[in-house]
């Protein structure tokens, strides 16, 4: 009987946690989406704005490592990185000791670009937030908090 109520708790436990994760996965999706919307005005599609942040945040960055983080091939990653440099986004700088080795950094435009959007983004989701309730919002940044540390783990 002990055996059948701890495995009927880890079981709801399971369920429970099946039942968050579907909820928190659709309402990601319909977050991400609705900031791609409000990210429009800023003329990069998302795999070239993405592109841009992991350059602008990482640092100088490989071809082969930003291909990595992105999770895409290299001859995708060339692509985007072209058309971001064709934009003055992006530059890219040969190694000082290997000549060969080709590193991206972000132009002061792509970082002036990337930073609007940002604020562009936060802007919406601020705005959307001030409408819930004081109770919806600490719930909400304890959920983020929740979130954070889950990745963390990870």
């Amino acid at each position: 009987m002990i055996y059948y109520f701890a495995w009927k708790m880890s079981n709801r436990t399971r369920t429970d946690s099946a039942s968050v994760a579907d909820e928190l996965h659709s309402a990601a999706v319909h977050l991400l989406r609705s900031l791609r919307r409000a990210d429009a005005g800023g003329g990069l599609n998302g795999p070239r704005l993405s592109a841009l942040s992991v350059v602008v945040f990482a640092g100088p960055i490989s071809l082969g490592d930003l291909a990595a983080a992105e999770q895409v091939r290299p001859p995708t990653m060339t692509r985007i990185v072209n058309a971001l440099e064709g934009l003055g986004l992006v530059a890219k700088v040969r190694g000082a000791q290997d000549q060969r080795s080709i590193r991206i950094s972000a132009t002061t435009k792509g970082k002036r670009i990337l930073i609007a959007g940002r604020n562009r983004r936060i802007q919406w989701l601020a705005e959307r937030i001030e409408r819930l309730d004081g109770r919806e919002r600490q719930a909400l940044k304890a959920a983020v908090g929740a979130i954070g540390k889950m990745m963390q783990a990870s």
